[in-house]
């Protein structure tokens, strides 16, 4: 046995370093598609729309102006913080359920 990779030979770890290659290239590719997409969110039944991207970066914020009302600030407040945190919560998502179709729900860190 001296000598031996206990990884089963050259021709296995050749074949093991090329899967890791190809998993790689997957990975930076769905982290790129992630980057680019959109995803939307509502809140106050849909007066609240706000937009992210995958990267957990706020694109845009609409307000219904009926929501609008200068005597409730706060309630406005609210809502559009409700709004921003599911919008991450749906990139956060989106990132994990792309994720783990390449990497078979291994938890990679940094990913």
């Amino acid at each position: 046995m001296r000598g031996r990779s206990p990884f089963g030979g050259g021709q296995n770890m050749n074949s093991m370093m090329k899967q890791m290659q190809k998993m790689q290239k997957q990975i930076e590719d769905a982290q790129k598609e992630i980057e680019e997409t959109e995803v939307t969110a509502t809140a106050g039944g849909g007066v609240i729309e706000v937009v992210a991207n995958g990267k957990k970066e706020i694109i845009s914020i609409s307000i219904d102006k009926d929501v609008v009302d200068p005597e409730d600030v706060e309630m406005l407040q609210d809502m559009i913080v409700a709004g921003v945190n599911e919008a991450i919560r749906a990139a956060e998502k989106l990132s994990e359920e792309k994720m783990s179709k390449i990497t078979g729900g291994l938890n990679i860190p940094g990913l």
